[in-house]
């Protein structure tokens, strides 16, 4: 009987991890499905772009799966019973089925977060979904010159809105608004080309405003003032899928679950979650924060870690770490922050062309590598031969 092993979430995480586990297991022997509610890959490190008007590749999950035993399955999902190893999913039509596995990967991801702020649901768009980007697209597009644009949000995803925006429609007024300082995280010279880069597009940089509201043309602040704001992008943070909070697994107290070393569930050892669902620790024992640069890893950490058990292997040991921060600056600036294991900016950065493209690079290899999931890396498929009850690591807890 062959093992089942249920990916959900088809985004960087789940896709690597299907595709990594098709790698290290025999067809014979498992069963992999890989279950996400549209049919397409979305690079969502690429959104930005996208909401500025260029055109993204369409990569469907069947040609980038065909050949690898992956069974994929379109459908949205309602629901994950712990205890009884089901997942409640509905279908396209609206058919509802229960899938039962064996082992699950939890790859659901993240949307994007109001922070319940009053009117941000009503009036801001996000870039956090491939719908979200589109619908910005469609209403940039009908901006006039000189009107205003505001991004919310001063982190990565803020950053790389409005240098796109600004880079693709000169024509607007562009600014950003930043709970801190321009940056404040970066190295000295971070910093610096970032506010030059700034300048050069005629971005506006609100710094430590704290924005309480958002209307329909303008934005207000926690010191009375309003920002005009004929469209405003919400980038504040992400708010993990509440599906996890709903069972019995433990999560965290937004959501997430909370998982070891391995991306194994700490409270059901048939579990697995794995990038923006997941809550790890890295190196600092401070948490894995939500990105491609923490979900990549993790998932490989996760299929390597499932087929080690279910091979009777050796468990995988790899430290997850950051080496640095890749931020776009529209597509012909680029700024590459390089920091400590835990995330913290060293002295060193590199900028201008050379770092937009290598941000380009690092942005290509992580679509080729989930595009391509049997290639790269050697093949090393090995026969199921642990049959684990539940509770038991026989990677760890079998006699020598």
């Amino acid at each position: 009987m062959q093992h089942r092993i249920i990916v959900l979430g088809a985004g960087y995480s789940g896709a690597i991890a299907a595709g990594r586990l098709a790698k290290r297991l025999r067809r014979e022997d498992v069963a992999i499905t890989l279950v996400n509610a549209e049919p397409d890959f979305v690079e969502r490190v690429r959104l930005h772009q996208l909401a500025a008007g260029q055109d993204l590749r369409p990569r469907p999950l069947a040609e980038m799966f065909a050949g690898t035993g992956v069974a994929l399955k379109f459908a949205r999902v309602t629901a994950v019973d712990a205890d009884r190893r089901t997942v409640s999913v509905v279908d396209g039509d609206g058919a509802g089925q229960q899938l039962s596995y064996d082992t699950l990967v939890y790859a659901l991801g993240s949307a994007w977060n109001d922070q319940g702020v009053p009117g941000a649901a009503e009036h801001a768009h996000q870039i956090a979904s491939r719908p979200g980007a589109l619908r910005l697209r469609e209403r940039l597009a009908r901006l006039a010159g000189g009107e205003s644009v505001v991004v919310v949000g001063g982190g990565l995803t803020g950053i790389e809105a409005a240098t796109e925006i600004a880079e693709a429609r000169p024509d607007l007024d562009v600014a950003l608004a930043a709970r801190g300082g321009l940056g404040d995280w970066l190295s000295p010279k971070g910093r610096r080309h970032l506010q030059v880069v700034f300048g050069r597009l005629g971005i506006t940089a609100y710094e430590n405003v704290d924005v309480t509201g958002v209307e329909d043309g303008q934005v207000a602040t926690a010191d009375g003032t309003f920002i005009p704001a004929a469209v405003t992008v919400w980038t504040t943070g992400f708010a993990v899928h509440p599906i996890a909070r709903a069972t019995t697994l433990e999560v965290t107290g937004t959501g997430r679950i909370v998982v070891d070393a391995t991306m194994r569930s700490v409270s059901h050892p048939d579990v697995y979650a794995i990038g923006d669902a997941a809550m790890a620790m890295g190196p600092g024992d401070k948490p894995l924060r939500m990105s491609c640069a923490s979900g990549t890893p993790m998932a490989w950490q996760a299929a390597d870690a499932i087929a080690a058990r279910l091979t009777g292997g050796k468990l995988p040991n790899v430290p997850l770490r950051y080496f640095n921060q890749c931020i776009s600056l529209g597509r012909k600036e680029g700024l590459v922050q390089y920091v400590t294991a835990d995330d913290r900016a060293v002295r060193a950065a590199l900028t201008g062309r050379f770092a937009a493209l290598y941000k380009e690079l690092v942005c290509k290899g992580a679509a080729w590598g989930v595009a391509n999931p049997l290639l790269g890396m050697p093949a090393r498929r090995r026969p199921v031969v642990v049959r684990e009850p539940a509770g038991v690591d026989p990677a760890v807890e079998a006699p020598a």
